[in-house]
């Protein structure tokens, strides 16, 4: 069966990517974990079409990247939540802005809406639809931002260490909340992560970048049964696997 995302040898010249090569089925849930700077978000570009390649190839769904996809959802570090905006509008600019939405948006507001706050409560904002941003908490906003990146409803969410800037506790809260969301609606995922409690957590794979220029080193799959819950991360097969990953890490830092 093909993949869903396929990198063949890829190489960005000024992204710190060199021949790197991936393959990531439909629906799974990868995460990429490295060294800071090894081109992890660059990989991440080449995926959504937003960063042009030096060499080899890129496809999702079976076609070659040669532009921004509409498929795509992303989400980053920093929410950047418009502060004009309501939670509830900040959700639904995607489908105002995007020339493949806009037209629906307009068409179908009641229904885009109503969608809208159907995320929304799933992700615990119910009540918060009217707020400012200014009056969200870091993790609030981060879960807003997590709507707004599904809000189209994509095949393929893009996450760049979205909850790194978060508190552990609140961290973890929306390591549940994401993963909710994955098994609900079954989107493919590639989340960039420092954090490998977290990749082991969330992800079905886990694959380790080398130092700069970055490249696919190893890839561990993760057998922990869904759904995951906290009292997981003290199993020993999942404190064996942070483990590996560390060590691999390591190794990666240290050649």
């Amino acid at each position: 069966m093909t993949a869903f995302v396929e990198l063949d040898r890829v190489t960005m010249t000024y992204g710190g990517v060199e021949d790197a090569s991936l393959n990531i089925d439909r629906g799974e849930f990868t995460a990429l974990v490295g060294p800071s700077g090894c081109g992890k978000s660059s990989l991440l570009k080449v995926i959504s079409g937003l960063h042009p390649l030096s060499a080899g190839t890129a496809r999702v769904a079976g076609d070659p990247v040669k532009g921004p996809l509409t498929m795509v959802g992303m989400a980053f570090q920093i929410a950047t939540l418009l502060p004009w905006r309501s939670t509830l509008e900040n959700v639904l600019l995607p489908l105002e802005v995007s020339r493949t939405h806009r037209r629906s948006f307009r068409r179908k507001r009641a229904e885009h809406v109503a969608a809208a706050r159907e995320l929304l409560r799933v992700v615990g904002l119910e009540g918060y639809e009217d707020h400012a941003p200014y009056e969200l908490s870091g993790g609030m906003q981060q879960r807003a931002s997590l709507c707004r990146a599904l809000i189209h409803a994509p095949d393929l969410l893009l996450l760049d260490e979205p909850f790194a800037a978060l508190d552990a506790f609140t961290r973890e809260e929306l390591w549940d909340v994401l993963q909710a969301l994955w098994m609900q609606r079954r989107f493919t995922v590639i989340l960039v992560t420092h954090d490998l409690r977290e990749a082991a957590y969330l992800a079905d794979s886990v694959h380790v970048v080398s130092k700069r220029p970055g490249r696919i080193v190893y890839e561990r799959p993760v057998p922990l049964p869904r759904p995951r819950s906290l009292e997981t991360t003290y199993e020993p097969a999942f404190v064996d696997l942070v483990h590996a990953l560390r060590d691999h890490i390591g190794e990666v830092r240290a050649a």
